[in-house]
């Protein structure tokens, strides 16, 4: 039996069922492991020190999950979440969405009594996120306005490229291009560490061009292969306040030797413009430039059918919230089915993000969505790792 190194929190108000978890994880290797009769009782040991993983039940006395989650989200170094409950399943799964919106990770949702298959489908998921999720760790402090420039000017901030495949030939087809920090003290940063920095400090725009500009390069080296890849990349929509920025971004791309309709924009969800009408002029004008355009997270936060059908998109990007726990739920497996279809519907490209099992990809293959990405098929790599594997997905095939 393989020992992991995993620090676990079991948080269950019922003394069989509390050692009854902890048994099943010590079955499957956890090298550490300690519990909680409440949530008022694990709030001291997440005080005291860090874990890897907290898995909590959602009804117990006292303090329970939900108010344990709210207080997680107050935690200088936050652990990955798992939450289990005999409650109704669409119970658990707005649990789940408020530790999302907290910015907590939720690893998996178990319907009690737990089940060993179901821990070890937990660990399993929990072994493929560990070094995609920072660890407290690998949690930094704040960094300051000259850091940041000097990390751009450095070249330390980089475009790393997760793959998207094809479900109709399983060939990549695409690209979303990523940040990442290649800081010479704290190692690789994911961005969660300092895009909040960022955005204080009024610097999207420069990471903007940082990563449009890294993408072309990346995309030059493929054709000089034979390789044709659009690349994706994320626009927060509050820059759409500048109207100059569509005709930048197109004359920029042309300059370079680039073909705007090889980027895609992803307009995300983390701000809003503050002119009425920026962003909605500011898409259009976009299109107009020869860019693909994608409405980000469909399916969780604030994105709108509205939204979708008065936007000029040409793909249509659904969350995670809505793939993971798909193959288990009847539920959120009619609403992906239904989402997948009204993409298909509106002549978009549809793309599910999130991808971590095969029966998810089975389903999503069923539902006859477009196009996948997700820890399953690949994790974000460097331009010269995604060199390696669009060798290993074989030969160019002509655009």
């Amino acid at each position: 039996m393989n020992i992991l190194p995993y620090r676990v929190l079991v948080v269950e108000d019922q003394a069989f069922q509390r050692e009854y978890l902890l048994e099943l994880l010590r079955e499957q290797g956890v090298a550490h492991l300690e519990a909680a009769a409440d949530g008022a009782e694990a709030v001291e040991r997440l005080e005291r020190q860090h874990f890897d993983l907290v898995l909590s039940d959602l009804l117990m006395p006292g303090m329970d999950g939900v108010q344990l989650i709210q207080h997680l989200s107050a935690l200088e170094y936050r652990p990955q979440l798992a939450l289990m409950s005999s409650a109704p399943r669409r119970v658990l799964g707005g649990a789940c969405q408020a530790a999302r919106e907290l910015g907590l990770t939720v690893v998996d949702l178990i319907p009690k009594p737990a089940m060993p298959a179901a821990i070890a489908r937990l660990l399993e998921r929990l072994g493929r996120r560990q070094g995609h999720e920072p660890s407290p760790a690998q949690q930094v402090p704040g960094f300051s306005r000259s850091q940041l420039l000097l990390g751009l000017a450095r070249g330390e901030l980089q475009a790393w490229f997760q793959p998207k495949k094809s479900l109709r030939d399983g060939r990549i087809v695409a690209a979303e291009a990523l940040v990442r920090w290649l800081h010479p003290e704290h190692g690789l940063l994911l961005p969660g560490s300092f895009i909040d920095d960022l955005g204080r400090y009024g610097l999207e725009q420069v990471l903007l061009w940082t990563v449009v500009e890294q993408s072309l390069r990346a995309q030059a080296t493929w054709r000089e292969q034979g390789y044709h890849i659009p690349v994706s990349v994320n626009l927060p929509p509050h820059l759409l306040d500048d109207p100059g920025l569509p005709d930048r971004l197109a004359d920029f791309v042309l300059h370079q030797g680039g073909e705007p309709a090889a980027l895609c924009f992803e307009l995300t969800e983390g701000s809003t413009t503050r002119q009425p009408g920026s962003y909605h002029a500011g898409a259009c004008r976009l299109r107009m430039k020869g860019f693909g355009l994608a409405q980000d997270d469909f399916g969780q936060g604030y994105s709108s059918l509205y939204n979708l059908v008065s936007t000029p998109f040409t793909e249509l990007k659904i969350d995670r919230a809505l793939v993971h726990g798909s193959v288990e739920d009847e539920a959120l497996a009619a609403a992906l089915e239904s989402t997948v279809a009204l993409g298909r519907r509106l002549g978009l490209e549809v793309v599910a993000e999130g991808v971590e099992s095969a029966a998810e990809l089975s389903l999503l293959r069923r539902l006859q969505c477009d196009r996948v990405q997700g820890f399953l098929i690949s994790e974000a790599v460097s331009a010269q790792a995604f060199d390696r594997l669009l060798r290993e997905d074989g030969p160019a095939v002509a655009p």
